[in-house]
C-alpha cells in the first residue's frame, strides 16, 4: 500500500461527496446531501479504497479484478439507498426470482446527482454532460432495476445530456414537488 494513496483517495472521495452534496442541495435534498456516502469513510471501504486507488475509476472495480468481488462495494451498496442494487430483492411471485424494487423518489434523485458528480470527479477537466448518460448506456441492459426507476433515471440523464445540468436540476426539483408523477 502506498501512503500517498491515503491522501489521494481521501481527496477523491471527499471531492465526490462535496460535488454530490452541492447537487443534492440544489435539488432540495439537504439531508441526503449531508449524509451521502458517509460509509466510504468506514474502515471496510476506506482501506480498500487506499489499497486499490487509481484516481480515474472506482477502486471497487480494481478490487473485483483481483478478488473476483469487492468487499467494499458489498458493504457500500448495503448501506446506501441511492444505489439501485440496494433495492434488489426476490419478487413477490417466486417464479420471477430477483427483481429491482421501485426506489423511493428521493433516492432516485440522489442517484442521479451521484452519477453526475462521479462523472465530473473521474473525468476532471474533460467532463461533458453526455458522460453520465454514456456510462449508464454501457451497462443499461444488464441492470436489475425497476422499470419506473429506470424510466426516471434515463429521463434525468437525457435531460442532463441534451439540455444541460441546470435543466436536469430544475426537473429534479419539479419532481420533488410532484412525486405523483413518478
Amino acid at each position: 500500500m502506498q501512503y500517498a494513496n491515503i491522501f489521494k483517495h481521501l481527496k477523491t472521495i471527499t471531492e465526490h461527496k462535496l460535488a454530490v452534496m452541492e447537487l443534492c442541495f440544489r435539488v432540495g435534498l439537504i439531508k441526503q446531501g449531508l449524509l451521502h456516502d458517509l460509509s466510504k469513510y468506514s474502515p471496510e471501504e476506506f482501506i480498500t479504497g487506499i489499497y486499490f486507488y487509481q484516481g480515474t475509476r472506482s477502486p471497487n472495480a480494481a478490487e473485483k479484478m483481483v478478488r473476483g468481488y469487492s468487499v467494499a462495494w458489498l458493504h457500500h451498496k448495503g448501506r446506501n439507498k441511492h444505489h439501485f442494487e440496494y433495492w434488489i430483492d426476490y419478487a413477490i411471485d417466486p417464479t420471477e426470482g430477483l427483481v429491482g424494487m421501485k426506489m423511493p423518489l428521493r433516492y432516485v434523485l440522489e442517484m442521479c446527482c451521484d452519477r453526475i458528480a462521479a462523472s465530473k470527479v473521474y473525468n476532471k477537466g474533460h467532463y461533458t454532460t453526455d458522460i453520465p448518460w454514456n456510462y449508464y448506456q454501457r451497462t443499461e441492459k444488464l441492470l436489475l432495476i425497476h422499470p419506473d426507476t429506470k424510466k426516471l433515471l434515463e429521463k434525468i440523464l437525457l435531460i442532463n445530456k441534451d439540455q444541460g445540468e441546470e435543466r436536469a436540476i430544475a426537473f429534479m426539483r419539479w419532481m420533488l414537488r410532484h412525486p405523483e408523477r413518478y
